[in-house]
């Protein structure tokens, strides 16, 4: 059987690398009109969403979808892929698996050294809503399984396309398989330099190896630090501060520091029965669809931190309407707005979280309204409960910037992850032998 699916892998490592060499769109490319960024069908080795159909796409261990996509080699645990089809009909829908190195370029290496079992499979298992007033397909899937079997750690990028054509490329997900061969011990606390005590949070670490296997810690360990699982402004790659004895000491003032930013924005459309704290109105449009209206916000460049219970950017599918959060929650036009006079001349306002990928997508644009004067935006989402915040892609460095609309203070509570990535040498392939998830609270 390996005979076969070996000659297709091969020809599909060389799809996967003439893909790779035409790759040249940025995190921020996304920047342009809904046409054109639909249009464009490179592979690109990130979340990304490359037909305007596909809605709700939700990878993670099950059954929490809350938990980041990542599960522990030769275990029991399995991914959970979900997601929707707006066309509401069948589609054969089939996805692939590549692996990729720490810095999320295609490792280029056979298939067949990875992955044990088909390369290519289908996804069998859908459902067609039911009583909802925009009408969709929810598509299933988990793996590992007994026709694919992931034989190394390091990051995946999921693939599903159609038709069995890899050239009809639907969307594309991130995920992680990890080993416990390294340790993380992990201290968070208010940046040690003077000037940014108030508003940054400073990630110090060590990563305590075993003697034999790690010859070169300098050269051979590659460390990756994620606030909130957000990838757009991880931390890639720092060298020790120092080694001592079997452990690697990463203690910086400046190079292991992230804004705190403020609690997250949320909103709750689990029922379309009733008004949550958040929401202003609820109606049904003219094309048969709810809109709901969110209260305005409000900008918090330079406010005082205010606490409050949230899910670090993330979302959950839920409805009290109907018995099935898969195929009774319906789709809702969220209105959302942000007074702000005059308008800003500096980029582009964007709601931002979890949902839009952490990335500034060109459905989660906002346009200002100059009778308003603020900026708004409509996004059509599934009903569930939603955490959001507003940041601004600055045209001159085109970098994200959430601390132009949200504040800073070393005060919130943020998620961090460590994830260490370890390169034999003479190797081709990132492993990831270590992952520590920590809070920026003492639990």
């Amino acid at each position: 059987m390996m005979n076969k699916i070996s000659k297709s892998i091969f020809i599909k490592n060389l799809i996967f690398a003439v893909a790779t060499t035409i790759l040249a769109t940025s995190m921020f490319a996304q920047n342009t009109d809904t046409i054109e960024y639909f249009s464009n069908k490179t592979l690109r080795y990130e979340d990304h969403t490359y037909v305007k159909n596909i809605r709700t796409i939700q990878l993670s261990p099950e059954p929490n979808a809350l938990t980041p996509p990542l599960i522990l080699l030769n275990s029991e645990e399995k991914l959970l892929l979900n997601f929707d089809d707006l066309d509401g009909d069948y589609k054969t829908y089939n996805y692939t698996i590549t692996h990729c190195n720490a810095k999320w370029e295609p490792s280029n290496i056979l298939v067949s050294e990875f992955l044990d079992g088909f390369a290519e499979n289908t996804i069998s298992d859908y459902s067609f809503s039911r009583n909802t007033l925009q009408k969709y397909t929810h598509y299933t899937a988990e793996f590992p399984n007994q026709n694919l079997k992931l034989t190394k750690s390091g990051n995946y990028l999921l693939i599903v396309y159609t038709d069995n054509n890899i050239e009809n490329i639907c969307f594309s997900k991130r995920f992680m398989v990890f080993e416990n061969k390294v340790d993380v011990n992990v201290s968070i606390h208010a940046a040690t330099i003077v000037e940014n005590r108030n508003f940054k949070q400073e990630v110090d670490f060590k990563i305590i190896y075993s003697p034999g296997e790690i010859t070169n810690p300098y050269q051979e360990i590659y460390p990756v630090i994620l606030q909130n699982f957000r990838w757009d402004n991880a931390i890639f790659g720092l060298s020790p501060q120092y080694v001592k004895d079997l452990e690697l000491i990463y203690d910086y003032d400046d190079q292991n520091v992230f804004g705190g930013s403020s609690e997250f924005r949320w909103f709750d459309t689990r029922s379309l029965r009733y008004q949550s704290d958040r929401i202003n109105k609820i109606e049904k449009g003219i094309d048969s669809i709810y809109n709901v209206w969110l209260l305005p916000d409000e900008k918090r460049t330079y406010k005082r931190y205010v606490g409050s219970n949230d899910i670090n950017g993330k979302y959950l599918i839920k409805t009290n309407d109907g018995g099935s959060d898969a195929v009774d929650a319906d789709y809702v036009w969220i209105h959302f707005f942000l007074p702000y006079d005059p308008a800003t001349t500096e980029g582009t306002m964007y709601v931002f979280g979890a949902f839009s990928n952490w990335q500034s997508h060109e459905n989660y644009r906002m346009k200002y309204n100059a009778l308003r004067k603020g900026y708004e935006a409509s996004i059509l989402l599934k009903q569930g409960y939603y955490n959001y915040e507003f940041v601004l892609l600055r045209t001159s460095t085109k970098e994200l910037d959430d601390i132009f609309t949200e504040g800073m203070h070393q005060e919130t509570e943020n998620d961090y992850f460590i994830l260490v990535y370890f390169r034999r040498q003479g190797s081709w392939v990132d492993e990831l032998v270590g992952f520590k998830r920590t809070n920026s609270r003492p639990q």
